[in-house]
Order: C-alpha cells, then sequence, then structure tokens
C-alpha cells in the first residue's frame, strides 16, 4: 500500500531532479550557435564545414559511450537505496577507472576510426581534411569526457542532479571563451575550436573531481584495491553498460538510417528533416529531466525493495512527462510553422518542412513513453529489456520503411514513427509484467 507521504513528496523529488537537467540541457544549443556564429565569419566556408563535420562526428562518437553515465546512475541510486556507502565508493572509482581505460584507447587508437567517421560523413575534400585536423585534437579530450560522464552519473544517482547544471555552465563557458581568444583574438581557425573544447572538457574535469573529493568525505568505507583491480568485480558493471552500448548502438542505426534514407530522396528533403528533427530534440530537452529524475528515484526505491515508493515515482514522472509531451504537440501544432521558418530561411526547405510537420504534433505523444521508462527501467537496471525494445523496433521499423517506400518521405516518416511507438509498447509491456512480478508491492 502506498503511504501518503510517498504520494505526496513524489512530484517535488521528480521536480527538485529534473530542472537542473532541463536547465543544463538547454545550454547545450548555445555552444552550438557561438562555434557556429565564430567560425561562420571566418572568410572561407571550409571551416564552418570542417566543425560542423568534426563535431557531428563527436556527437556520435561520445554518445556511443554514453553508458558510462547511465550504468553509473542505475547502480548508484540502487547501493544509496541500499544504504550501502562503500559500493557507492566503489561504484565512482570502477567507473572512472573504465571510462579512462576507454578514453585512453580511443586518444592511440582513435585515428582510423575517425577516418572512417569522416568518410561515412562525406564532405569535400578541403573541409574532410580540415575535420581531421580538428579531430585529431578533440580526441585528446576523450578521457575527459568519458570521465565526466562517470561523474555525473555518479552525481545523479546519488540524486544530485544540480551537479550536471554546474559542470555543463562551466564547461560550455569556457568553451565560448576560449572559442573568443583563439579564433576572434588570436587569428585560429577550426583548430581553435577544437583546442577550446578539449581546455573547456578537462576544466569540467579537474571541478567534477575536486567536488568527487568533497562529497567522498561524507560516506562511509574507504576503496578497496580488490574491488578496483580484479577483474571479475566489474562483472555487474560489464553487464549493464554491454546492453547499454548494445542498446546505444541500435538507437544510432535507427537515426543513421533515417538520416540516409531522406539523403536519398534530395537535399531539400534531407534539410527538411534536419529541421524537423530539431523538433524532436527541444521535446528531448524536457522529457529528458523527467526522465534522469526517474533513474535516480526509481534506483533508490529498487535499492529499498520499497515498491510503493517506486510505483508513486513513475506516477508522478508521467504525469510531468505526458504534460510535456502534450505541450510540446499543441506548441508544433500552433506554431510549428513559426518555428520551422526560425530554424531556416530556405523557401523551399520551410515548404517541406511545413508538408511533414504533422508527424511532429504526433511524435511527442508516442515518444513520451519510451522516454519515461527508459529511466525507469535504467533505475531499476532492467537494461536487457530496453536492448530488446530498441531491436524489436527495428525488425519492425525497417519493413514498415519498405512497404510505404512509395510514399516517399511520409513513408519514412510512418516508419520511424512506428519505430518509437514500437519501443514504447515493448516498455511498456515489460513494465506492467514486472509490476505484477519482480516489482509488486506485498501484500498487506
Amino acid at each position: 500500500m502506498t503511504s501518503p507521504a510517498t504520494t505526496t513528496q513524489a512530484p517535488q523529488r521528480i521536480w527538485a531532479l529534473a530542472w537542473p537537467i532541463i536547465l543544463s540541457n538547454i545550454t547545450v544549443p548555445l555552444l552550438g550557435l557561438v562555434d557556429t556564429a565564430v567560425v561562420g565569419h571566418l572568410p572561407d566556408s571550409r571551416y564552418l564545414a570542417a566543425v560542423t563535420l568534426g563535431a557531428t562526428l563527436f556527437g556520435f562518437l561520445y554518445w556511443g559511450f554514453g553508458f558510462l553515465r547511465m550504468g553509473t546512475t542505475g547502480l548508484t541510486s540502487q547501493a544509496v537505496g541500499r544504504e550501502d556507502d562503500e559500493a557507492v565508493r566503489t561504484l565512482l572509482g570502477q567507473s572512472l577507472l573504465l571510462a579512462g581505460a576507454i578514453g585512453v584507447l580511443l586518444v592511440l587508437a582513435g585515428g582510423p576510426l575517425v577516418e572512417f567517421g569522416l568518410w561515412l560523413l562525406d564532405g569535400s575534400d578541403q573541409a574532410t581534411a580540415l575535420a581531421a585536423d580538428y579531430a585529431r585534437i578533440r580526441l585528446l579530450s576523450a578521457p575527459a569526457v568519458l570521465a565526466n560522464y562517470a561523474i555525473l552519473g555518479w552525481f545523479l544517482g546519488q540524486q544530485n542532479s544540480r551537479i550536471t547544471l554546474w559542470l555543463l555552465v562551466l564547461t560550455n563557458g569556457v568553451n565560448i571563451l576560449l572559442d573568443l581568444v583563439f579564433v576572434v583574438g588570436l587569428g585560429m581557425t577550426s583548430d581553435g575550436v577544437a583546442w577550446a573544447t578539449v581546455i573547456a572538457d578537462y576544466s569540467a574535469l579537474a571541478f567534477g573531481l575536486w567536488l568527487v573529493s568533497r562529497q567522498l568525505g561524507n560516506l562511509e568505507g574507504r576503496f578497496r584495491r580488490g574491488r578496483l583491480c580484479r577483474l571479475a568485480a566489474y562483472r555487474e558493471l560489464f553487464q549493464v553498460n554491454a546492453n547499454l552500448f548494445v542498446r546505444t548502438l541500435g538507437l544510432l542505426f535507427a537515426m543513421a538510417f533515417f538520416t540516409s534514407r531522406g539523403a536519398a530522396q534530395g537535399d531539400t528533403v534531407l534539410a527538411a528533416n534536419a529541421v524537423l528533427l530539431q523538433f524532436i530534440m527541444l521535446t528531448s530537452y524536457g522529457l529528458d529531466g523527467f526522465a534522469h529524475a526517474a533513474e535516480a528515484l526509481t534506483g533508490r526505491s529498487v535499492g529499498r525493495r520499497r515498491w510503493d515508493e517506486f510505483a508513486a515515482t513513475v506516477r508522478s514522472a508521467a504525469r510531468f512527462s505526458l504534460a510535456t509531451a502534450g505541450g510540446a504537440a499543441l506548441a508544433f501544432a500552433l506554431g510549428g510553422e513559426w518555428l520551422i521558418a526560425l530554424l531556416t530561411g530556405l523557401p523551399d526547405v520551410r515548404n517541406t518542412a511545413g508538408h511533414y510537420l504533422p508527424w511532429m504534433v504526433v511524435m511527442p505523444l508516442i515518444a513520451v513513453w519510451s522516454y519515461l521508462l527508459d529511466g525507469v527501467f535504467i533505475g531499476a537496471t532492467a537494461i536487457r529489456e530496453m536492448r530488446n525494445s530498441i531491436f524489436v523496433g527495428l525488425a519492425i521499423y525497417l519493413p514498415v520503411w519498405w512497404l510505404t517506400r512509395g510514399l516517399g518521405n511520409h513513408g519514412l516518416w510512418l516508419a520511424f514513427l512506428v519505430f518509437t511507438a514500437v519501443r514504447s509498447t515493448v516498455l511498456v509491456a515489460y513494465y506492467r509484467h514486472y509490476r505484477r512480478t519482480r516489482w509488486a508491492s506485498a501484500k498487506t
């Protein structure tokens, strides 16, 4: 039975965790705008093309290693629920060592990966050459970026989402300042933007480690060498992260396939789809905040075996998420044409994007469940189920696209919507099943 205190406090806890994440998400496009403005005023457009190619490449590359944040959050929140401070310490040490090892490997062996990625992006020869130089510099920050993922996940698992805001504000602030110093002040080009990002990433890592050292003082226990140095001690972390990695690869494939099939229909359709995908990105700023809050709070409930608290958290997060999705759908229905005009001044692209705008009205109402339940399942470390939802979705996404090719871009958007709907349906089915079994409240 759910206690009244649990029911009334859940919305407050969700909002307290979500708002810093939502605000920090909003800061992310600001950096992209500054990068574009600074390099876009250089006398040759190839520098802007190089930064665009390089930033796109690293966006996909680092997204693939997002499991370092998600896996750390889920396991840490459960350890917090068990009141096991030593496990919280151990997860930090293991996650940082794993992030450092992967980051160093990327620095040492990332060259061929960068070349392959730039080949796939298929830019002009001049832009690709500059992007390769940009990427070689950006690779140096891989250990810092991945370690920051682990730190963010660790703090979020302890229900401290304000660290996310502080670290992103610091990173983006230093990056913007150094963009201006290196490019405007010192006359550097795309290489200046790359060095600004590297220095900003390591500045954030230094600040994050200082915050970690303060937090460790509040935890009992100590680091144990055996748990940090023995490979067998990483078994649970490896299992969670491996499934998250596979799940992320599936998502990356779905997005890459959508982009490639849009590109096959011509530059105007490709550009229109890119504009409409920004609508999805805008929606994600809000939905991610509530999903991340659900990660931390449901994980703690799992650790405490408090299924009444677990259910109350999910209900509260669902209310916030549905309100956000409904608001986004209404905003796109009423102001979508204006938003398209804000994002592009090209008449053909604006008209084409407007033709497919109805898909954006429907999408938030379908996608909301996959965002929310991803957070719930990360907190419960039910990662195989998340992975399965992606591959069931892909198994239906590709045939639907094949069967609807005659509809052109409408068929592509229909296939992508079906992929999202299948993901949501599979996760809802898993959730309902587990609420009757492994996540069931004890009868009283």
